[in-house]
C-alpha cells in the first residue's frame, strides 16, 4: 500500500488560511481609527476600520496561494469548509460566554468583547462566503485567460474584485441595512458615514493587495521548488 502524505506547502496555507479567519473573527470587535498624511474626500483625515482588517486579508493571500499550487476545486472547499468553521467557532465562544463565572476576566466585559452582535456576524458570514468564492472563481477565470501566465494579474484582480465585494456586503449589512430594519440601530451609520467606511476599508485592502503580491510569487516559487506536486485535485 502506498503511504501518502500531505505536502507541506498544502498544510501551512490552510493553517494560514483559518488562523487568519479565526483571528479576524475574534478581533472584529475592536474599531481601529488610522490617520492619513492628507484628508480624502469622502473618507476624510482618517480611516475607519475593524480589528479584523489586520488578519482578514491573510485569507485572500494563503487562497491565491493555494489556488495556484493546488487548483480550483481544492480551493473551493478549502474556503468552505472554513466557512462551516466559522459556526464552530461562534459555538465555541457562544458555550464559553455561557458558562457559569468562576474568576479571571470579568463575565460582562468577556461576554462585551467575544459576543459579536447579530449585524457583525450576519454581515461577516455573508461577506465572506460571497467574496471568498468569488475571488477562487476570478482567479481562475485570469489563470484560463492569461494561459497559466502573469500571476501578478489574477492575484490582484481577483483579491481586489472579491475585497470590493466583501467591504460593500459587510459594512452595508451591518451598519446600514439591518440596523435600518430595527437590528441593533445603535450601529446604524448614515448612507454618507457608509460610503465613507467603504471606501476607507477597501482603499487599504487593495493597498494590501498591491503589497502581497511579491510574497505570492516567493510562497509559490518556494513550494514548486520543493517538488510539491498537487494531490488535492487538478484545476
Amino acid at each position: 500500500m502506498t503511504n501518502r502524505t500531505l505536502p507541506a506547502g498544502a498544510v501551512a496555507l490552510v493553517a494560514l488560511f483559518v488562523t487568519a479567519l479565526v483571528t479576524s473573527q475574534v478581533t472584529a470587535a475592536k474599531l481601529m481609527s488610522v490617520p492619513l498624511p492628507v484628508g480624502l474626500p469622502v473618507v476624510g483625515a482618517s480611516i475607519l476600520l475593524p480589528g479584523g482588517a489586520i488578519a482578514y486579508p491573510l485569507t485572500f493571500f494563503a487562497s491565491d496561494c493555494y489556488a495556484e499550487l493546488y487548483g480550483k476545486r481544492p480551493a473551493q472547499v478549502m474556503v468552505n469548509v472554513a466557512f462551516g468553521m466559522n459556526f464552530v467557532l461562534l459555538a465555541l465562544v457562544a458555550l464559553t460566554v455561557g458558562a457559569p463565572h468562576g474568576g479571571g476576566v470579568p463575565q460582562g466585559m468577556f461576554a462585551t468583547v467575544l459576543g459579536a452582535s447579530l449585524n457583525i456576524v450576519v454581515g461577516s458570514l455573508l461577506a465572506y462566503l460571497v467574496s471568498q468564492n468569488w475571488d477562487v472563481l476570478v482567479f481562475h477565470a485570469l489563470r484560463e485567460y492569461t494561459d497559466g501566465e502573469a500571476l501578478w494579474l489574477r492575484n490582484i484582480g481577483s483579491t481586489a474584485t472579491s475585497q470590493a465585494l466583501d467591504t460593500v456586503i459587510f459594512v452595508g449589512l451591518a451598519f446600514y441595512v439591518l440596523p435600518g430594519a430595527g437590528i441593533n440601530p445603535q450601529l446604524g451609520l448614515s448612507l454618507a458615514g457608509v460610503v465613507a467606511l467603504m471606501l476607507g476599508q477597501y482603499l487599504v485592502k487593495l493597498l494590501i493587495a498591491l503589497v502581497d503580491t511579491p510574497f505570492v510569487y516567493l510562497v509559490v516559487g518556494l513550494v514548486r521548488g520543493r517538488n510539491e506536486h498537487p494531490v488535492l485535485g487538478r484545476y
